[in-house]
Order: structure tokens, then sequence, then C-alpha cells
């Protein structure tokens, strides 16, 4: 079990939403759970807020520590297939999180 998790969340325009999501699970995250330090991904979907704004996704990585989003594995993992050139320069709203496992 991984001590951390990496939160990312995006929007993405409503009209590439299909290819996005095939995209990130045919090819984006059979990527980066290639890199040292990954032990897993969970993708979300928003389903109700209580604050405006939320991202509409979420991808939740399991991590060994909070540098593995920086490390040189995790670059050149997330640079492969179509992901960095066909749809990451469409996502909006992004932010990202690292959390430490309390118990």
């Amino acid at each position: 079990m991984a001590d951390y998790v990496y939160l990312v969340q995006m929007d993405i325009p409503e009209g590439m939403e299909g290819e996005f999501n095939r995209i990130y699970d045919t090819q984006h995250v059979p990527n980066i759970i290639k890199a040292p330090g990954v032990h897993g991904c969970t993708r979300y979907r928003l389903e109700s807020a209580d604050v405006p704004g939320v991202a509409r996704y979420a991808a939740v990585y399991d991590i060994d520590s909070p540098d593995v989003p920086e490390s040189d594995g995790w670059k050149a993992e997330s640079e492969k297939g179509d992901w960095s050139s066909q749809i990451r320069p469409h996502t909006t709203n992004r932010t990202h999180a690292i959390f430490k496992r309390l118990s």
C-alpha cells in the first residue's frame, strides 16, 4: 500500500469527453503506472459538489512519495501516447494535490 495519493483534477470540453476518457484509460493510465513509485490509479467523474468550480474529472494515483510526480520516470511516461499532444492542451481547471496516508 502506497503512503501517498496524488489527486489530479481537470475539465475537458464536452465534445472531447469520449476521446479524453478513451485515451486516459487505454494509454495515459497504463503508461503512468509503469513509472517507478506508482502503484495504481483510480479515476472519477464528479456527480455533485457543495462549492462552484470543482473540476469534473479526478484521478487518484497511489504513489510512494511526494517526489514521484516530478520524477524523470513519471515525466517520461506522461509524454507517451496521444495524451500530451491531443488531450493535455485542451484540459482546463487543473489542480494537483498530494495527500499522505494517516493510518
